[in-house]
Protein backbone atom coordinates (compact mmCIF):
# COMPACT_ATOMS: atom_id res chain seq x y z
CA UNK A 1 0.00 0.00 0.00
CA UNK A 2 1.36 3.03 -1.17
CA UNK A 3 1.26 5.78 1.82
CA UNK A 4 2.74 9.57 2.72
CA UNK A 5 4.46 10.43 5.54
CA UNK A 6 4.97 14.12 7.95
CA UNK A 7 7.54 14.45 10.28
CA UNK A 8 6.94 17.07 13.05
CA UNK A 9 10.38 19.07 13.53
CA UNK A 10 8.73 22.94 14.21
CA UNK A 11 9.73 22.77 17.95
CA UNK A 12 12.16 23.85 20.01
CA UNK A 13 12.28 21.28 22.35
CA UNK A 14 13.60 23.15 25.41
CA UNK A 15 13.33 20.10 27.75
CA UNK A 16 16.11 18.70 25.89
CA UNK A 17 18.54 21.65 27.55
CA UNK A 18 20.89 23.91 26.19
CA UNK A 19 21.76 24.24 22.44
CA UNK A 20 20.16 23.30 19.06
CA UNK A 21 16.86 22.32 18.75
CA UNK A 22 16.89 18.04 18.87
CA UNK A 23 15.93 17.39 15.88
CA UNK A 24 19.30 19.26 14.39
CA UNK A 25 21.54 17.42 17.26
CA UNK A 26 23.50 14.58 15.88
CA UNK A 27 22.90 11.46 16.88
CA UNK A 28 25.66 8.70 16.02
CA UNK A 29 27.20 10.90 13.13
CA UNK A 30 23.80 12.32 11.68
CA UNK A 31 20.86 14.93 12.45
CA UNK A 32 18.32 13.08 14.41
CA UNK A 33 16.13 14.18 11.97
CA UNK A 34 17.88 12.47 9.06
CA UNK A 35 17.25 9.35 11.24
CA UNK A 36 13.70 9.40 10.85
CA UNK A 37 13.25 10.81 7.11
CA UNK A 38 15.78 7.91 5.54
CA UNK A 39 13.56 5.11 7.66
CA UNK A 40 10.23 6.44 6.07
CA UNK A 41 11.49 6.90 3.00
CA UNK A 42 13.17 3.38 3.01
CA UNK A 43 9.96 2.48 4.47
CA UNK A 44 8.17 3.13 0.82
CA UNK A 45 6.85 6.66 1.78
CA UNK A 46 5.62 7.98 -1.53
CA UNK A 47 5.86 11.84 -0.19
CA UNK A 48 7.78 13.01 2.58
CA UNK A 49 6.74 16.30 4.18
CA UNK A 50 8.94 18.26 6.86
CA UNK A 51 7.58 20.51 8.73
CA UNK A 52 10.02 22.65 9.50
CA UNK A 53 10.58 26.40 11.43
CA UNK A 54 11.07 28.76 8.16
CA UNK A 55 13.92 30.11 9.94
CA UNK A 56 15.49 26.80 10.49
CA UNK A 57 15.96 25.85 6.36
CA UNK A 58 19.65 26.25 6.17
CA UNK A 59 19.48 23.69 9.09
CA UNK A 60 17.32 21.15 7.73
CA UNK A 61 18.65 21.43 3.98
CA UNK A 62 22.33 20.23 6.30
CA UNK A 63 20.68 17.74 8.10
CA UNK A 64 19.27 15.83 5.40
CA UNK A 65 22.00 16.57 2.50
CA UNK A 66 22.15 14.16 -0.19
CA UNK A 67 18.52 12.56 0.69
CA UNK A 68 15.98 13.06 -1.99
CA UNK A 69 12.21 12.32 -2.02
CA UNK A 70 11.52 15.30 0.56
CA UNK A 71 9.66 18.35 0.73
CA UNK A 72 9.54 21.52 3.71
CA UNK A 73 6.56 23.84 4.55
CA UNK A 74 6.35 25.75 7.75
CA UNK A 75 5.16 25.02 11.41
CA UNK A 76 2.58 26.73 13.38
CA UNK A 77 2.79 27.50 16.81
CA UNK A 78 1.66 24.22 17.94
CA UNK A 79 1.98 21.01 17.54
CA UNK A 80 -1.40 20.44 15.84
CA UNK A 81 -1.10 23.60 13.78
CA UNK A 82 2.17 21.94 12.28
CA UNK A 83 0.53 18.99 11.73
CA UNK A 84 -2.45 20.62 9.96
CA UNK A 85 0.29 22.03 8.05
CA UNK A 86 1.97 19.12 6.43
CA UNK A 87 -1.67 17.68 5.41
CA UNK A 88 -2.23 20.83 3.40
CA UNK A 89 1.08 19.97 1.76
CA UNK A 90 -0.10 16.77 0.72
CA UNK A 91 -3.11 18.36 -1.42
CA UNK A 92 -1.46 16.64 -4.64
CA UNK A 93 -1.82 13.08 -2.69
CA UNK A 94 -5.25 11.04 -2.78
CA UNK A 95 -7.90 12.22 0.25
CA UNK A 96 -7.81 8.73 1.55
CA UNK A 97 -4.20 7.48 0.93
CA UNK A 98 -2.61 6.88 4.45
CA UNK A 99 -0.25 9.43 6.02
CA UNK A 100 1.58 8.61 8.74
CA UNK A 101 2.38 11.40 11.37
CA UNK A 102 6.00 11.31 12.94
CA UNK A 103 7.76 13.29 15.97
CA UNK A 104 11.32 14.08 15.03
CA UNK A 105 12.56 13.04 18.43
CA UNK A 106 12.13 9.19 17.46
CA UNK A 107 14.93 8.45 15.39
CA UNK A 108 15.04 4.83 15.77
CA UNK A 109 11.96 4.12 13.53
CA UNK A 110 11.84 0.32 12.26
CA UNK A 111 10.31 -1.21 8.93
CA UNK A 112 7.90 -3.27 11.47
CA UNK A 113 6.57 -0.42 12.71
CA UNK A 114 5.53 0.96 9.44
CA UNK A 115 3.89 -1.82 7.83
CA UNK A 116 1.91 -2.52 11.50
CA UNK A 117 0.33 0.96 11.58
CA UNK A 118 -0.69 1.00 7.73
CA UNK A 119 -2.17 -2.75 7.83
CA UNK A 120 -3.87 -1.34 11.11
CA UNK A 121 -5.86 0.99 8.89
CA UNK A 122 -8.07 -1.46 6.74
CA UNK A 123 -10.69 -1.64 9.43
CA UNK A 124 -9.77 1.12 11.72
CA UNK A 125 -9.57 5.09 11.08
CA UNK A 126 -6.70 5.10 12.93
CA UNK A 127 -3.67 3.30 14.15
CA UNK A 128 -1.21 4.17 16.53
CA UNK A 129 2.16 1.96 17.94
CA UNK A 130 2.37 1.84 21.89
CA UNK A 131 4.03 -0.43 24.56
CA UNK A 132 1.94 -1.50 27.94
CA UNK A 133 2.83 0.45 30.82
CA UNK A 134 4.90 -1.81 33.02
CA UNK A 135 5.78 0.04 35.92
CA UNK A 136 3.47 0.53 39.30
CA UNK A 137 1.50 3.90 38.54
CA UNK A 138 0.92 6.46 41.43
CA UNK A 139 -0.63 9.82 41.34
CA UNK A 140 0.10 12.69 43.91
CA UNK A 141 2.51 16.10 43.91
CA UNK A 142 6.16 15.21 44.58
CA UNK A 143 7.09 14.65 48.39
CA UNK A 144 3.32 14.37 48.89
CA UNK A 145 1.20 11.28 49.57
CA UNK A 146 0.33 8.77 46.60
CA UNK A 147 -2.66 6.82 45.21
CA UNK A 148 -1.69 3.73 43.66
CA UNK A 149 -3.39 3.66 39.99
CA UNK A 150 -4.25 0.57 37.67
CA UNK A 151 -2.21 0.17 35.05
CA UNK A 152 -4.28 -2.36 33.45
CA UNK A 153 -5.33 -1.76 29.45
CA UNK A 154 -2.70 1.99 29.94
CA UNK A 155 -0.23 2.17 26.59
CA UNK A 156 2.67 4.54 25.92
CA UNK A 157 1.62 5.97 22.53
CA UNK A 158 3.99 6.65 20.28
CA UNK A 159 4.70 7.47 16.97
CA UNK A 160 4.16 7.33 13.65
CA UNK A 161 0.67 7.38 13.77
CA UNK A 162 -1.14 6.19 10.83
CA UNK A 163 -4.72 7.65 9.56
CA UNK A 164 -6.38 8.40 6.15
CA UNK A 165 -5.86 12.03 5.31
CA UNK A 166 -9.01 13.22 4.69
CA UNK A 167 -10.20 11.42 8.15
CA UNK A 168 -7.47 13.32 10.17
CA UNK A 169 -8.07 16.36 8.31
CA UNK A 170 -11.73 16.56 9.14
CA UNK A 171 -11.23 15.53 12.42
CA UNK A 172 -9.02 18.44 12.96
CA UNK A 173 -11.31 20.69 11.88
CA UNK A 174 -13.99 19.76 14.33
CA UNK A 175 -11.71 20.12 17.22
CA UNK A 176 -12.46 22.51 19.82
CA UNK A 177 -11.80 23.82 23.09
CA UNK A 178 -8.72 25.83 24.73
CA UNK A 179 -6.85 21.83 25.37
CA UNK A 180 -4.21 21.18 22.87
CA UNK A 181 -4.47 17.67 21.55
CA UNK A 182 -1.07 15.65 22.69
CA UNK A 183 -0.98 13.30 19.32
CA UNK A 184 -3.27 12.89 16.37
CA UNK A 185 -4.87 9.79 17.25
CA UNK A 186 -6.50 12.06 19.99
CA UNK A 187 -7.95 14.31 17.79
CA UNK A 188 -9.56 11.85 15.67
CA UNK A 189 -10.92 9.61 18.86
CA UNK A 190 -12.43 13.04 19.69
CA UNK A 191 -14.37 12.75 16.34
CA UNK A 192 -15.77 9.23 17.26
CA UNK A 193 -12.69 8.00 15.10
CA UNK A 194 -11.88 4.01 15.89
CA UNK A 195 -8.35 4.13 16.63
CA UNK A 196 -6.68 1.04 17.31
CA UNK A 197 -3.31 0.38 19.27
CA UNK A 198 0.02 -2.01 17.10
CA UNK A 199 2.90 -3.38 18.70
CA UNK A 200 5.10 -0.78 19.83
CA UNK A 201 8.85 -0.74 19.88
CA UNK A 202 10.89 -0.44 22.94
CA UNK A 203 13.75 1.41 20.65
CA UNK A 204 10.84 3.88 20.03
CA UNK A 205 12.20 6.09 22.26
CA UNK A 206 11.39 9.91 22.24
CA UNK A 207 14.41 12.61 23.33
CA UNK A 208 13.05 14.34 25.47
CA UNK A 209 15.68 15.53 28.30
CA UNK A 210 19.18 16.11 27.83
CA UNK A 211 20.21 12.67 29.41
CA UNK A 212 18.10 10.74 26.57
CA UNK A 213 20.82 11.88 24.13
CA UNK A 214 23.36 9.49 26.13
CA UNK A 215 21.10 6.93 26.26
CA UNK A 216 20.36 7.22 22.21
CA UNK A 217 24.11 6.74 21.39
CA UNK A 218 24.22 3.68 23.35
CA UNK A 219 21.16 2.42 21.44
CA UNK A 220 22.49 4.10 18.09
CA UNK A 221 25.51 1.18 17.88
CA UNK A 222 22.78 -1.30 18.54
CA UNK A 223 20.20 -0.57 16.08
CA UNK A 224 22.28 -1.17 13.23
CA UNK A 225 23.15 -4.47 11.43
CA UNK A 226 26.46 -5.14 8.64
CA UNK A 227 25.43 -6.44 5.58
CA UNK A 228 27.83 -7.90 3.12
CA UNK A 229 27.21 -8.47 -0.59
CA UNK A 230 29.27 -9.65 -3.52
CA UNK A 231 28.96 -9.38 -7.33
CA UNK A 232 30.83 -11.03 -10.17
CA UNK A 233 30.98 -9.90 -13.99
CA UNK A 234 32.56 -10.93 -17.63
CA UNK A 235 32.81 -9.67 -21.04
CA UNK A 236 34.33 -10.62 -23.91
CA UNK A 237 36.69 -8.63 -25.35
CA UNK A 238 36.20 -6.83 -29.71
CA UNK A 239 37.48 -4.41 -31.50
CA UNK A 240 38.16 -1.24 -30.15
CA UNK A 241 40.94 1.05 -28.93
CA UNK A 242 40.09 1.81 -24.88
CA UNK A 243 38.68 -0.03 -22.37
CA UNK A 244 36.85 1.52 -19.07
CA UNK A 245 37.41 -0.25 -15.73
CA UNK A 246 36.43 0.75 -12.59
CA UNK A 247 35.70 4.47 -13.70
CA UNK A 248 38.52 4.83 -15.64
CA UNK A 249 39.40 4.61 -19.60
CA UNK A 250 42.91 2.78 -20.40
CA UNK A 251 44.11 2.89 -23.83
CA UNK A 252 44.24 -0.58 -25.05
CA UNK A 253 44.63 -2.58 -28.42
CA UNK A 254 40.56 -3.98 -27.89
CA UNK A 255 37.41 -2.54 -25.99
CA UNK A 256 34.77 -4.95 -23.77
CA UNK A 257 31.77 -5.23 -25.66
CA UNK A 258 28.74 -4.88 -23.69
CA UNK A 259 25.34 -3.11 -24.03
CA UNK A 260 26.47 0.07 -21.47
CA UNK A 261 29.99 0.74 -21.73
CA UNK A 262 30.78 -2.52 -20.12
CA UNK A 263 33.05 -1.43 -17.27
CA UNK A 264 32.74 -4.86 -15.40
CA UNK A 265 34.57 -3.43 -12.01
CA UNK A 266 31.75 -1.11 -12.00
CA UNK A 267 29.15 -3.68 -12.75
CA UNK A 268 30.29 -6.02 -10.68
CA UNK A 269 30.12 -3.62 -7.31
CA UNK A 270 27.04 -2.70 -8.05
CA UNK A 271 25.66 -6.25 -7.97
CA UNK A 272 27.88 -6.43 -4.81
CA UNK A 273 26.13 -3.31 -3.58
CA UNK A 274 22.20 -4.54 -4.56
CA UNK A 275 23.19 -7.57 -3.09
CA UNK A 276 23.71 -6.40 0.76
CA UNK A 277 20.68 -4.43 1.02
CA UNK A 278 18.63 -7.31 -0.89
CA UNK A 279 17.80 -5.33 -3.86
CA UNK A 280 18.50 -7.75 -6.70
CA UNK A 281 21.05 -7.16 -9.38
CA UNK A 282 22.15 -4.69 -11.77
CA UNK A 283 19.53 -6.41 -14.92
CA UNK A 284 16.70 -5.68 -12.60
CA UNK A 285 17.39 -1.68 -13.01
CA UNK A 286 18.72 -1.04 -15.82
CA UNK A 287 17.90 -3.67 -18.30
CA UNK A 288 19.72 -4.43 -21.37
CA UNK A 289 16.68 -4.43 -23.15
CA UNK A 290 16.27 -1.06 -22.70
CA UNK A 291 17.93 1.31 -25.38
CA UNK A 292 18.17 4.12 -23.05
CA UNK A 293 21.25 2.40 -21.58
CA UNK A 294 23.02 2.10 -24.46
CA UNK A 295 26.40 3.12 -23.93
CA UNK A 296 25.24 4.52 -20.94
CA UNK A 297 28.22 5.34 -17.89
CA UNK A 298 28.28 2.50 -15.30
CA UNK A 299 28.85 4.71 -12.78
CA UNK A 300 25.48 5.72 -13.18
CA UNK A 301 24.57 2.56 -12.25
CA UNK A 302 26.89 2.53 -9.42
CA UNK A 303 25.48 5.65 -7.52
CA UNK A 304 21.81 4.47 -7.98
CA UNK A 305 22.54 1.37 -5.91
CA UNK A 306 24.63 4.27 -3.65
CA UNK A 307 21.25 6.11 -3.39
CA UNK A 308 19.11 3.24 -2.58
CA UNK A 309 21.29 2.21 0.59
CA UNK A 310 21.19 5.71 1.58
CA UNK A 311 17.32 5.85 1.10
CA UNK A 312 17.54 2.85 3.46
CA UNK A 313 19.08 5.07 6.13
CA UNK A 314 22.41 2.77 5.41
CA UNK A 315 25.87 3.51 5.27
CA UNK A 316 28.16 1.89 2.92
CA UNK A 317 31.41 0.46 5.19
CA UNK A 318 34.31 -0.37 2.43
CA UNK A 319 34.37 -2.22 -1.07
CA UNK A 320 36.59 -4.69 -2.63
CA UNK A 321 36.85 -5.15 -6.33
CA UNK A 322 39.28 -7.61 -7.96
CA UNK A 323 39.85 -7.17 -11.51
CA UNK A 324 40.75 -10.91 -13.59
CA UNK A 325 42.56 -10.86 -16.50
CA UNK A 326 45.67 -10.84 -18.36
CA UNK A 327 45.65 -7.38 -20.14
CA UNK A 328 45.40 -4.55 -19.74
CA UNK A 329 48.25 -4.48 -17.20
CA UNK A 330 45.91 -2.81 -13.96
CA UNK A 331 48.50 -1.57 -11.56
CA UNK A 332 49.38 1.97 -13.28
CA UNK A 333 45.84 2.45 -12.87
CA UNK A 334 44.86 1.67 -9.72
CA UNK A 335 45.72 4.37 -7.89
CA UNK A 336 43.17 6.49 -10.43
CA UNK A 337 40.74 3.66 -10.11
CA UNK A 338 40.55 3.53 -6.33
CA UNK A 339 40.07 7.61 -6.45
CA UNK A 340 37.39 7.39 -9.17
CA UNK A 341 35.65 4.73 -6.79
CA UNK A 342 36.17 6.91 -3.49
CA UNK A 343 34.68 9.82 -5.47
CA UNK A 344 31.47 7.92 -7.01
CA UNK A 345 30.99 6.26 -3.10
CA UNK A 346 31.56 9.16 -1.17
CA UNK A 347 33.96 7.27 0.97
CA UNK A 348 37.41 7.74 2.34
CA UNK A 349 40.35 6.45 0.02
CA UNK A 350 41.55 3.56 2.40
CA UNK A 351 37.76 2.03 2.28
CA UNK A 352 38.06 1.63 -1.50
CA UNK A 353 40.42 -1.52 -2.45
CA UNK A 354 41.34 -2.52 -5.84
CA UNK A 355 43.49 -5.58 -6.73
CA UNK A 356 43.99 -7.14 -10.11
CA UNK A 357 44.92 -11.48 -10.50
CA UNK A 358 45.42 -13.39 -13.53
CA UNK A 359 44.53 -17.10 -13.86
CA UNK A 360 47.84 -18.27 -15.24
CA UNK A 361 46.82 -18.47 -18.97
CA UNK A 362 43.47 -20.78 -17.71
CA UNK A 363 40.06 -20.33 -18.62
CA UNK A 364 38.55 -18.09 -20.77
CA UNK A 365 40.38 -14.65 -18.99
CA UNK A 366 43.54 -16.38 -19.60
CA UNK A 367 43.38 -17.44 -23.13
CA UNK A 368 42.25 -13.15 -23.87
CA UNK A 369 38.57 -13.95 -24.76
CA UNK A 370 37.08 -11.74 -21.85
CA UNK A 371 37.83 -10.17 -18.54
CA UNK A 372 35.92 -10.86 -15.66
CA UNK A 373 35.80 -8.70 -12.03
CA UNK A 374 34.48 -9.57 -8.83
CA UNK A 375 33.24 -7.13 -6.04
CA UNK A 376 32.69 -6.97 -2.00
CA UNK A 377 30.85 -4.35 -0.54
CA UNK A 378 29.85 -3.95 3.46
CA UNK A 379 27.08 -2.31 4.10
CA UNK A 380 25.38 -0.99 7.87
CA UNK A 381 21.75 -0.50 7.34
CA UNK A 382 18.45 0.25 10.34
CA UNK A 383 17.43 -3.18 11.82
Amino acid sequence: MTFSAVIVAAGSGARAGPGQAKQWRTLAGKAVLRWSAEALLAGGAQKLVIVADSQARPLLDAALEGLSGWTTTPGGATRALSVQAGLAALADRSPDEPVLVHDAARPFLGAATIHAVIKALDDADGAIPALPVADTLKSGALDSSVVTKSRNDLWRAQTPQAFRRDRLLAAYAAWEGPDEPTDDGQVVERHGGRVVVTPGDPMLMKLTYPEDFAMAETLAGRARITRMGQGFDAHRWGSGDSVWLCGVEIAHTETLIGHSDADAGLHALTDAILGAIGEGDIGDHFPPTDPQWKGASSDRFLAHAVDLVRRRGGTLVNVDVTLICERPKIKPHRAAMRERLAEILDLPLDRVSVKATTTEGMGFTGRGEGLAAQAIAVVETPI
